[in-house]
């Protein structure tokens, strides 16, 4: 599956099919939240959570690519990525793009 956060793919043609999208909703477990907590406290890059965005993009990508598969396309173009808190310490991620048909 090719994907591109740009509005189109240079001399490709194709169809648009529709919406592709993927979610995920990741949080670390209590030990890990401690010790961010502490980060915060003290400043600095917070590992844990980066590991869990990382984690959380992967698989909403993922589940994106399999709902355009479902679809039929060939590739997602405009890829772009949501996020928002839904609580203390977990986050949602969203990836959602154009599925597209090579002609």
């Amino acid at each position: 599956m090719f994907l591109t956060t740009t509005e189109n793919i240079p001399g490709k043609s194709y169809d648009i099919i529709g919406v592709a999208m993927g979610s995920t909703i990741q949080s670390k477990h209590l030990g890990k939240d401690i010790g961010a907590g502490l980060r915060n406290i003290v400043g600095g890059e917070v590992k844990a959570y980066v590991e869990m965005m990382d984690e959380a993009r992967d698989i909403a990508t993922q589940r994106m690519i399999q709902n355009a598969q479902q679809m039929g396309a060939d590739a997602i173009v405009s890829l772009r990525y949501s996020t928002s808190a839904v609580m203390a310490s977990a986050a949602e991620v969203m990836a959602y793009g154009t599925a597209v048909k090579f002609k």
